[in-house]
């Protein structure tokens, strides 16, 4: 049964926030606000739960799915070494709409998709998404629309798009763009933009130099 919470009232705020992490849990399927645009989630450790998450969007594994943390001590539990780039710009835009990837450990028990060993890794700002990832733990989540249709910036479209495929809606308002993070991309030996988003490259120029704009 698919559940909505308005969580602009707090009563309901804190039963979806339970609700939310319950599902997870369950291995089921969860939309909710960033600070770019709403995501579905997913637990990141079930791979069931993660192809329910790619055929939800009708997206196919060769689009693994990105990986929502609620700290850098979190990213730490997923790879072995992080770049000093990496370093540089988690402190100039965590939390914030800049993901990196990054090389996972090859120990971890997931799978996302074809990630050819990397994972692309975010710490979003927004209140809601990090009280859920701390009771989660990392989250896949990939935004809350189907494949080719826009990112939505409200709840509603999430839920005209993806319906009875998500088990828990969190309806925090109205995001505060329908831009999408910037990727870049750590995992060789230079860091390169993949994707140009909400931060201009003229500002992550200006702490990682040598970052590669193709």
């Amino acid at each position: 049964m698919t559940r909505y919470f308005d969580c602009s009232d707090p009563a309901a705020r804190s039963a979806g926030l339970e609700e939310a992490a319950s599902a997870v849990r369950r291995g089921e399927l969860v939309v909710l606000p960033t600070d770019t645009v709403y995501g579905l989630g997913a637990d990141a450790f079930d791979p069931r739960a993660v192809a329910a998450l790619l055929a939800a969007k009708g997206r196919g594994r060769h689009k693994p799915s990105p990986v929502l943390v609620d700290s850098v001590d979190a990213l730490r539990e997923l790879v072995d070494d992080l770049p000093g780039e990496a370093l540089d710009l988690i402190d100039a835009f965590w939390p914030g709409g800049l993901t990196l990837v990054v090389r996972h450990r090859p120990s971890l028990g997931w799978d996302l998709g074809e990630t050819g060993g990397t994972v692309a890794v975010r710490m979003p700002d927004h209140p809601l998404a990090l009280e859920l990832l701390a009771a989660t733990g990392p989250l896949a989540v990939s935004s809350a629309n189907l494949t080719d249709r826009p990112s939505p910036q409200d709840c509603a479209a999430a839920r005209g798009m993806l319906g009875d495929s998500v088990s828990v809606y969190l309806d925090g308002g109205r995001t505060a763009g329908a831009v999408s993070s910037s990727i870049i991309d750590l995992s060789g030996t230079t860091p390169v933009l993949v994707r140009d988003g909400v931060l201009p490259a003229s500002r992550l120029r200006a702490v990682a130099t040598g970052l590669v704009v193709p």
